[in-house]
């Protein structure tokens, strides 16, 4: 049994299956849910868990090289934008729609539990060396 990192063994599972340039969309309990990818669905109840606590659990064991959000965010949801810019510095901004066509093509996607509208990122996996 893990002591430690992410416990659920699902998403543990997913994780280590990634590579690099493996897309993983972290997303608000409303983003649609393409068919295709991996889902790990964290949702509890509205709130639980959060955006911020979910990609921030995701960000201590990944090496991300990339990351992707909707537009909107900065005016639909200033909290999730100012985390995201805080977190990504060199973060790409698309439409919500474009957003939601890119996240067709993500390995995993990982729903969270967030009633905030436009908390989404597309993250892309990086290399450790």
């Amino acid at each position: 049994m893990k002591k430690a990192g992410i416990l659920n063994r699902h998403l543990s599972g997913a994780l280590a299956e990634l590579g690099h340039g493996h897309g993983v969309l972290v997303c608000d309990a409303g983003m649609p849910i393409p068919d295709g990818p991996r889902v790990v669905d964290l949702a509890f109840r509205a709130g639980v868990p959060s955006f911020a606590e979910v990609l921030d659990g995701l960000l201590a064991e990944l090496v991300v090289e990339g990351a992707t959000a909707a537009e909107e965010v900065e005016a639909a949801n200033p909290a999730a934008a100012g985390l995201l810019r805080t977190r990504f510095p060199r973060l790409a901004l698309v439409p919500h729609e474009r957003l939601k066509e890119l996240s067709a093509g993500a390995r995993l996607i990982v729903r969270t539990g967030e009633a905030r509208p436009y908390a989404n990122v597309l993250l892309r996996c990086g290399v450790f060396f």
